[in-house]
């Protein structure tokens, strides 16, 4: 050891923790809540208050082009001191949102346990009793007068009005059941632990007159279990767990046979077409979007995706009668690529809408290379337009105002000099003319976009640059600068600045983009570790791209791998998306195909860390290591492994190491179907002989993601080759190992250790703020 780490540096570590700086931003994060159809809305602002942080709420009339207080806060203060026998700062009510009602001449909110009304004319708050709540784990309809929900492998109707319950189904059965959510989605066991009941899997018509829903066939799939060792009722001996999860080349898959029930008539219309295959969602998840009701509630339209994700089928059903047709079909040679909504997640939304007016579809496609909009005849599914081309990529599908012809999406890569990974809003004529940019400013853009298409908030940042959040016309005209967020208490902690950098990849022609958080302290006659923020897998896109501090969601969620708090302890972090990753053309994503064993461009990675150190001298590239969870854990055991003379200590933590015993939705859609050559590519444990410096292996007991068996693989193959490892079992974690305490400790200490070289104070204790699994 040449050097100690001082107790106060871990104290700046864990300041800068994502749940310790949530707080940390002011105005980062505003949420607006639209009022009615003309574009107005509320939300929430933060104000400073001395060196503690009060709030306002603010109403926005875009048509008037104002901004003042929601309501008098002073009054509002008074009259709740004097209802509650206590006393709020007016800045410090006692809630975080509110509704209008009665023509916006009261407010409605909830302070604890009691829902009070305040009329704004006089300021006098009464009790009053809310509208019954709906169980979240129902699902209301549109009207408001009913919800479904599922119980004993039934799906079950209640009318809100009276509480009546009516069976919608009585013959379902375990594992065959209605309404239910495949147990392959990854938190099955977390669910039952933590008693977290979901809604049905089932759509509401329009008109609310209509339930699509699905029969989920899981009875033949195989059964994986888990072992609980310690129970959290610890006088309870070990627990078995059991759940459906397919593997990569099994015979049987959740299939969901979807049904249609009418209300009026009381009939279950089954849709005349072969069951669907599910992966980790049910294919009626919203976030999903992979089914839709037509808005006259006569039509439904699923997508059929193949097995192998070389193939989509878009079917239509007549709701009348259940006859299903084949609108339109997709074949590529690769892995078809439609998660472009919901980034952090192994299935997203598809960019897809039923036009009733013109009878059209508007279908998202990579079939020139790069990801665009068609449209098609709703009748003859044969092609009218494309709707945009070029080298650049359509993100987001927001909406489509069919009135007046616009459709409303981000997209990135179409403005020059820019990281071709920044989303602007945009809009296009139905016909593809005039294509114009509404955010011009560079950044991420996050949109919200009034019910009425009229107006838009914008609240833009880069991973350097803080967020600023806007009011727009929609067509990108300015009305309003809204907040610029205050980052003052954040850089009191000593946040460092992340440098967003270019470089060329392995094959020395194309260009990658990522960022690097710098050391505290920097002395620049100093060389620092490098550690490589990693992930994987193909699906995503690793590399933030907006200001990024933990709270950027409102949830305390570090999308950098705490790079903040190894950068309090003399590490440089860089985190980078090579090829094999999407949302570049199809070209670039393609490099990932059959090539798992290639971690989403891992190769890149060993070529950016010599063009860092040239970059940054301040860099030592004779002491990387690596880490990552999941895809994360799987490349950084890959690392270390494959190229053991730059790697010099990994972290691998619930790694997929062998993608034959990970979900099949997965393996097969990237490596492809199984092929036993194909996939003995893939497997971490045929390099085990190749290392040379120092990994750390952990995972959860209690993962039903990846199951703990890939690591203890993993630990046998070690063990077999003879070789020095270290190994971390967690028990009652799930697959988010990476908000436990104890194991970011035991990491800051495995790079201190073995990369520093030097001492960790011993057993340093971060303060856990319990998040389950």
């Amino acid at each position: 050891m040449t050097t100690a780490i001082t107790y106060e540096q871990y104290q700046r570590a864990e300041s800068l923790l994502a749940w310790n700086t949530v707080k940390d931003v002011l105005n980062g994060n505003i949420s607006p809540q639209w009022v009615g159809n003309e574009g107005c809305f509320w939300y929430r602002r933060d104000v400073r208050l001395g060196n503690e942080c009060g709030k306002q709420f603010i109403f926005v009339n875009p048509s008037k082009k104002s901004k003042e207080p929601a309501f008098d806060h002073v009054k509002l203060a008074n009259a709740l001191s004097n209802a509650l026998k206590h006393e709020y700062h007016p800045n410090h009510l006692p809630f975080e949102s509110f509704s209008y009602v009665d023509n916006q001449q009261a407010i409605q909110f909830q302070v604890d346990e009691t829902h009070w009304i305040c009329h704004l004319d006089t300021y006098e708050c009464r009790k009053t009793n809310p509208s019954k709540e709906i169980p979240p784990y129902e699902l209301p309809s549109p009207d408001g007068k009913w919800s479904i929900f599922v119980e004993e492998h039934n799906l079950f109707l209640r009318c809100l009005q009276t509480d009546k319950v009516i069976p919608l189904t009585l013959d379902g059965k375990p594992y065959y059941d209605y309404g239910t959510h495949p147990e392959a989605r990854t938190s099955a066991v977390f669910d039952r632990l933590y008693n977290e009941k979901l809604p049905p899997a089932a759509l509401w018509s329009p008109d609310s007159k209509k339930i699509l829903s699905h029969r989920l066939d899981q009875r033949k799939v195989r059964q994986m279990h888990l072992l609980q060792s310690v129970p959290l009722d610890e006088t309870q001996a070990p627990i078995i767990h059991s759940y459906r999860f397919p593997l990569v080349g099994d015979k049987h898959l959740p299939l969901a046979e979807f049904v249609i029930f009418d209300l009026e008539k009381g009939t279950m219309i089954p849709v005349q077409a072969k069951p669907v295959i599910t992966g980790i969602m049910s294919p009626l998840t919203p976030s999903l979007q992979t089914a839709y009701w037509s808005d006259d509630s006569h039509l439904v339209y699923f997508i059929d995706m193949a097995r192998d994700y070389r193939s989509v089928r878009l079917l239509v059903v007549d709701t009348a009668t259940g006859k299903t047709r084949t609108l339109l079909e997709e074949k590529s040679k690769s892995f078809l690529f439609t998660d472009l909504y919901n980034l952090a997640s192994l299935a997203g939304g598809m960019n897809i809408r039923w036009l009733c007016k013109s009878n059209s579809l508007l279908w998202h496609s990579e079939r020139d290379g790069w990801s665009h909009l068609y449209l098609f005849d709703g009748q003859t599914g044969k092609l009218k337009k494309q709707i945009t081309s070029g080298s650049w990529v359509v993100r987001r599908l927001l909406a489509i105002d069919e009135e007046k012809g616009w459709i409303y999406f981000t997209g990135s890569g179409r403005e020059a000099g820019r990281d071709p990974y920044l989303q602007h809003l945009y809009r296009v004529r139905l016909d593809g003319t005039e294509l114009t940019l509404l955010t011009p400013e560079e950044g991420e853009h996050e949109i919200s976009l009034s019910p009425n298409h009229q107006f838009f908030i914008d609240t833009f940042s880069c991973i350097d640059k803080p967020p600023k959040t806007v009011l727009r016309r929609n067509d990108g005209s300015l009305i309003l600068e809204l907040e610029q967020a205050d980052i003052a208490p954040l850089l009191d902690k000593g946040y460092q600045i992340p440098k967003r950098f270019t470089v060329k990849a392995a094959d020395g022609i194309t260009d990658l983009y990522g960022i690097l958080v710098p050391p505290a302290q920097l002395n620049r006659e100093n060389k620092y570790p490098i550690l490589d923020y990693f992930y994987g897998g193909p699906q995503l896109a690793h590399t933030p791209k907006q200001f990024t501090w933990g709270g950027e969601y409102n949830a305390p969620v570090d999308f950098t791998g705490c790079a903040q708090a190894f950068a309090q302890l003399g590490f440089a972090v860089m985190i980078m998306d090579g090829r094999g990753t999407p949302f570049r053309s199809k070209a670039f994503h393609d490099y990932s195909d059959g090539r798992l064993e290639k971690a989403a461009g891992l190769e890149d990675h060993v070529a950016a860390i010599a063009q860092l150190a040239q970059q940054f001298p301040f860099l030592d590239p004779n002491r990387v290591g690596i880490y990552g969870e999941s895809g994360g854990g799987y490349g950084a055991a890959r690392a270390i492994l494959t190229y053991p003379d730059v790697y010099k200590v990994a972290i691998a933590g619930c790694g997929n190491h062998d993608q034959r015993y990970y979900l099949a939705s997965w393996g097969e859609r990237f490596q492809g179907l199984f092929d036993p050559e194909l996939y003995q590519k893939q497997d971490n444990t045929t390099l085990v002989a190749n290392l040379k410096g120092k990994l750390l292996l952990v995972t959860g007991d209690m993962d039903d993601n990846v199951h703990p068996a890939l690591t203890m693989r993993m630990v046998h193959a070690l063990m077999e080759a003879n070789k020095d490892f270290d190994l971390m079992i967690i028990p009652n974690r799930h697959h988010g190992i990476g908000a436990d305490a104890y194991f970011i400790r035991r990491r800051w200490d495995y790079f201190v250790e073995h990369l520093l070289g030097a001492k960790p104070p011993k057993e340093y204790l971060i303060q856990d703020p319990k998040f389950p699994g």
